[in-house]
Parts: C-alpha cells; structure tokens; sequence
C-alpha cells in the first residue's frame, strides 16, 4: 500500500547499523522531521552510552524527543508510546512526514500497533497451574474453549496453561481473543512503512567493536559513574550500564568491559533481529545500498 506523503516511516536497526545518518539523508528529502523511539535515547544523561546522535548531527534537521526524560524515571511501552504519538501527529498536522528512528521490538510493537488486547502472565496463577496435570487443564480448557482445546497440543504443558491463563484472566475464549488481535493488528499493518538495516556479519561485527569501544572512551563510563546511584530500573536497562558498573567496581578492566558491551550489544542485535523478521512490513535493507533509489517508494511513489 502506496504510504501518504505524511505517514510516518519507521527506520530500525542495531547500533552502528546507520540509522541516524540515513534518518538526516531522508528527512530532507521527504521534508520530514526525525522523531526518537528508543526510550534510552530519550533519558537525559545517557547521550554516549544509548548512542544518541550529537548535537552536530540534531542540527542538521528537526529532532525530537532526544533527552527529554529524568534519568529517575521509569518509562514502560505503554508510557513511552503516549510519549511519542503526541509528536507524530504534530508533525502531521503541520505537513510534515515523522521519520520515527529506533526502538526495540516491545517498544516499537507498542507504538506501531497498540497494546495487546491479551492479558499478560499471572504468576500467581501459573503457580495454581503447576500443582495440576496436563490431563487436568486440557479437560478445563476444553470446557472453556473447545475451539481454542482442539488447536492446543495437550503435551505441551507451557502452550496449555497459557491458553487456560488467557481464559480465565480475560473471561473470553482464548481462540476468540487471539483472532480478534490478529485481524486488528494486520488491518493497522497495512498502512505501516519502514526499513530494517542490515549489515554483513563480518561488518557488522566492526561497526559494533568500533561504536562501543568509542563510547566507553567518549563519556559513556562518566555517564554511568554519575547516575549509577539514582538510574531508573528502565534506565540502567540500557547495554553497557551493567558492564561499566563492574569496570567502575574494579571488577573488570576496560578492555574486559568492552568485550562485554560488545558481547551483549552483539546479542541484543540478534534478538532484535528475530523479533523485526517477524514484522513483515519492515523492509530489510542490506547496507551500504544505494538512497537514491530508493526515495520514490518512501514518497509513496
């Protein structure tokens, strides 16, 4: 589906993958305005450390919502996505298209799609569950959601105690529930745009040994230094903060820190990955390729 000249177009990708760049590239030639939704990127005091884009590159085109939130605070999806679209339509309204930058997989699924209608997990109930076989909770699912029984595998005891959790905590049929998101989320699918980059491995690899070795000797340990006593829990989730603390403890020494940031920056650009693919409206990109040809189909040409 042809994207309207306002529509936000959404460009993901791990760290040191390009976004930033490209999102100034395109900006200007969309008239579009560059909105954040990586919510690390969005605390005051961890510019270096979430790979926030310095102020050399935010003057080259509008950008939002870059530092804007206490370091204190914690910011789940929901929050962060009452954050964002506020911006997004702003910048609608005045004609302009949101080149909306980042995020991770819970993040951008909140803010493309909504929260899930199905509830989440109940631990106090799972407990319940544990106690009972698996004959058990398939006879009860069965009772309250034959449809939802006869595509459950009775074996596998994780799939049936979250179909029967679903029931029970919504009141409804797990297989009802379930279509209902399903056709919702792919009827708010169809009017989504957006690009995946993708590096080599070898490259990719470079990019992210080079990125995290620079923010280490760029401020991102004075940056966790100064806020390692009074960081959010949301806010110490940013990759580095943990490795850094122990650098800063004497437990590891720089080169051991960065090997671990590189490790798990490595790490949390495959679970990224595996949770992008799943979103077919993403584009995958293979990096470096060629912008200009690429511009008629961001207009929606």
């Amino acid at each position: 589906m042809p994207a309207s000249s306002t529509a936000p177009l959404y460009l993901c990708g791990p760290l040191a993958s390009g976004k930033s760049a490209l999102a100034i590239s395109l900006s200007l030639e969309l008239d579009g305005e560059i909105v954040n939704a990586d919510p690390f990127q969005a605390y005051r005091g961890l510019e270096v450390l979430s790979g926030a884009p310095h102020e050399e590159i935010q003057g080259k085109a509008p950008h939002h919502l870059y530092g804007v939130l206490d370091p204190t605070a914690d910011c789940d999806p929901l929050a962060f996505r009452e954050l964002v679209l506020p911006v997004i339509a702003d910048i609608q309204s005045r004609g302009k298209r949101p080149i909306v930058v980042g995020g991770s997989g819970v993040y951008l699924k909140h803010l493309t799609h909504g929260p899930s209608s199905i509830p989440g997990r109940d631990d106090d109930l799972r407990a319940r569950f544990e106690e009972r076989s698996n004959e058990d909770l398939f006879a009860e699912l069965k009772s309250l959601d034959p449809e939802g029984a006869a595509a459950t595998d009775p074996k596998n005891r994780r799939y049936l105690i979250r179909a029967l959790e679903i029931c029970l905590l919504s009141g409804q049929k797990m297989s009802v529930l379930k279509a209902g998101q399903f056709k919702k989320f792919d009827e708010i699918t169809l009017g989504l745009q957006g690009l995946y980059l993708l590096w080599d491995n070898d490259n990719s690899k470079q990019r992210i040994s080079s990125r995290t070795m620079q923010i280490l000797e760029k401020g991102g340990v004075e940056e966790v230094d100064a806020l390692r006593e009074t960081a959010s829990a949301t806010c110490r989730k940013v990759i580095g903060f943990s490795e850094i603390e122990e650098h800063l403890d004497g437990k590891l020494t720089l080169k051991e820190c960065h090997k671990g940031f590189h490790t798990s920056t490595r790490r949390s650009a495959k679970r990224q990955r595996a949770w992008m693919k799943k979103e077919a409206w993403l584009e995958d990109i293979q990096c470096p390729f060629p912008f200009d040809a690429k511009v008629g189909s961001f207009r929606g040409e």
